[in-house]
């Protein structure tokens, strides 16, 4: 398989959501040949990522220059194993979420502005990964930003939908600004946009420093990093379920891909100083944390799953933070295992995610409803959607044999392994990211217990959840395969892991191979196999023994199972009303973490019967997000008092404006004569 063949592949993927692109608006009025067209045609732009991210990896990329762009300039691509690394990360989920739209959109009345954005969405995150020099990184990544404005804002009938277009659309160009500001440092000092240029300079560590900031900052609010995360939760809810999935699946891990490109590639592991990864794991650590906690007080099923959108974020960040750290301190095999930690977690996190999104999106679906407290009981009516919900929610409650476990272990491998790097700090950070790490893992696994309890389990608790039926076949193959590949990776790392291996040797010139050849296919051995090892194949046929050992000890032969009415405390009737709902079960972590929360909480009893019968009791809590609050609303609030200030200088007439024009001249003269 030649090199560029895999570069081939890539381009195809863009020209078929290219030609989807431009085909869209030729079958406005036959809805259904649109559908099938755009999903089709995704479906291929899909396969031709996961071929060309596979080629990339397994044979090395190749590099082309178009004649488009700048005149001066033109539009350099480039396939190099980290780039094929991300876009196998697009075409995983890509495809999958093109055959689930093909159910998903059976039924949406303007599909044309989805026919046309969708396309350029993925073009746009395909194009960023692809791109070898400055001008087109920046060209796909506003594409990819202004594309998903309208698809958030594709029900602009609704307030919330425009209201979280704005912060979305306006937290994406201060990003862009950001990071074009990082690019703007690099290209001082090398005097190209061409990545090569970059990769080549020597530049000083106050210029490395100000690129690293400018890149974490801006690459870290598209990523949802806490504190920069506020558009995330506004955005995701409202967005198409499809849609969702690829924001949360893909559009954050593009973010990742940029981070990565700058710091570990055009600056390269030799730039690190030690705060870079301090700051890293910091903002890991708070935004896997903070993530989970805001998660678990959601009853919107969509804004819980963004909200965990930014834990994981936060785990990716606690693995890259541990690899410049230990790559800065000389600790390259174990910087290589932290930096494959991450990556590992990335597609993970792209396909359970992405399910969780389609899953949601399911429910919605035939529910008409995100509000976990009006469902209940849709395993009895949506069986193939709790299956496949519970697989997502298995994976990314780090659960073995699924995939999330194997990306979580290898990161607390990194940090378990971490030897003193020297400094207090240093030797504080990394054992308290890993506890930070573990006590995540704890709250999202109560968290998605709550999730499908609350949604599946239990009573029905409305008419419309009551009355929900099954998904078409379409959006079951689409939820099917992700959930397929969770199980895969969650069992075969060993097969994978050699494939991930590629991105580390060309960033870091290490490779863990040696530590994995070591043991079979069978065992995961990072690093030693005497100090860590494990089997997801052993885990799981030990696991199944024990199952049916349990089982078969409380169901002997010959018996039957008693049935009977549920005891409901002499109450002759069960209802909906009589089990948890979603506020209910957090209330136990609202207790606890009170201090972070401060919740809202209101009570009203009624008794108009008499003072000591109580009739009805209506409590509600609201949990307010303490970055958008102290952070956000702070500075809403002074820039609309400054553009008060400032229009009304505007009307004071032309005398005033004559006066600024004097004291602008005599200023210019006073300074530069």
């Amino acid at each position: 398989m030649s090199a560029s063949f895999a570069l081939n592949a890539a381009l195809l993927a863009c020209l078929s959501v290219l030609i989807a692109t431009f085909a869209a608006p030729f079958f406005q009025a036959k809805h259904q040949i649109q559908r099938s067209l755009l999903c089709a045609l995704l479906a291929a732009s899909g396969l031709f990522a996961v071929i060309a991210g596979f080629s990339g990896l397994l044979s090395g990329g190749g590099s082309i220059a178009l004649p488009l762009g700048l005149p001066w300039l033109p539009m350099h691509l480039r396939l190099d194993a980290l780039g094929s690394f991300f876009l196998l990360v697009i075409g995983s989920l890509v495809l999958p979420v093109a055959i689930y739209s093909q159910g998903y959109l059976s039924h949406e009345k303007h599909l044309t502005p989805i026919a046309i954005f969708l396309p350029l969405f993925v073009l746009g995150m395909m194009g960023v990964v692809l791109s070898d020099d400055a001008f087109t990184f920046m060209l796909f990544w506003e594409l990819m930003s202004v594309s998903s404005y309208f698809l958030v804002t594709h029900e602009h009938r609704h307030p919330e939908n425009r209201k979280a277009g704005f912060i979305y659309l306006l937290m994406a160009h201060m990003a862009g600004l950001l990071i074009m500001g990082s690019f703007a440092t690099l290209y001082a000092a090398s005097g190209s946009f061409e990545f090569s240029a970059m990769r080549e300079v020597e530049i000083s560590p106050l210029w490395a420093s100000v690129a690293f900031l400018l890149a974490g900052f801006g690459f870290g609010t598209k990523a949802g990093v806490v504190p920069m995360h506020g558009w995330l939760p506004e955005a995701h809810p409202v967005a198409p379920s499809n849609v969702s999935a690829l924001m949360s699946g893909i559009m954050l891990k593009v973010a990742i891909f940029g981070f990565i490109r700058i710091t570990w590639d055009l600056m390269g592991s030799g730039d690190f100083q030690w705060w870079w990864g301090a700051l890293v794991l910091a903002a890991g650590s708070s935004s896997a944390v903070s993530g989970v906690l805001m998660a678990l007080q959601q009853h919107d099923l969509k804004r819980l799953l963004a909200y965990h959108s930014i834990e994981n974020i936060g785990i990716i960040l606690i693995g890259l933070g541990l690899g410049m750290l230990l790559a800065q301190t000389g600790h390259p095999m174990l910087a290589a295992l932290g930096l494959i930690a991450a990556l590992y977690h990335t597609i993970n996190h792209a396909l359970f995610k992405g399910l969780l999104f389609m899953g949601a999106g399911a429910v919605l679906h035939k529910t008409g409803t995100r509000n976990m407290e009006m469902m209940g009981g849709l395993i009895h009516r949506m069986p193939w959607t709790a299956a496949l919900f519970l697989v997502a929610c298995i994976s990314i409650s780090a659960l073995p044999p699924f995939n999330g476990f194997v990306s979580e272990w290898l990161t607390f491998q990194t940090a378990l392994m971490a030897p003193q790097l020297g400094g207090a700090l240093l030797t504080a950070i990394v054992p308290f990211s890993a506890a930070m790490l573990a006590l995540a893992g704890a709250l999202a696994a109560t968290c998605f217990v709550k999730v499908f309890g609350v949604v599946f389990l239990g009573h029905a608790r409305s008419d419309a959840v009551a009355n929900a039926k099954e998904i078409d076949g379409w959006m079951k193959v689409g939820m099917l395969i992700p959930a397929l590949c969770c199980l895969l990776l969650g069992l075969l790392p060993g097969l994978f892991i050699p494939l991930l291996d590629r991105v580390p040797q060309a960033l870091l010139h290490t490779s863990i191979l040696s530590s994995l050849n070591t043991a079979s296919w069978i065992w995961l051995t990072p690093i030693d196999a005497a100090h860590a090892s494990y089997s997801a194949p052993l885990s799981l046929i030990g696991m199944l023994v024990l199952g049916g050992l349990v089982f078969w000890w409380l169901h002997p032969k010959g018996t039957t199972i008693r049935r009977s009415k549920m005891w409901s405390c002499g109450n002759p009737h069960t209802h909906a009303r009589m089990q948890y709902n979603a506020t209910s079960f957090s209330q136990p972590l609202r207790r606890i973490f009170m201090g972070l929360y401060q919740p809202e909480e209101h009570e009203h009893i009624e008794r108009h019967q008499h003072k000591l019968l109580t009739t009805r009791v209506k409590y509600i809590v609201h949990v307010s997000d303490m970055a958008v609050k102290h952070l956000y609303q702070p500075i809403g609030h002074f820039t609309l008092w400054l553009a008060k200030m400032i229009r009304h200088e505007h009307q004071r007439g032309i005398h005033a404006y004559l006066a600024y024009t004097f004291a602008t001249v005599l200023f210019l003269l006073a300074v530069f004569t």
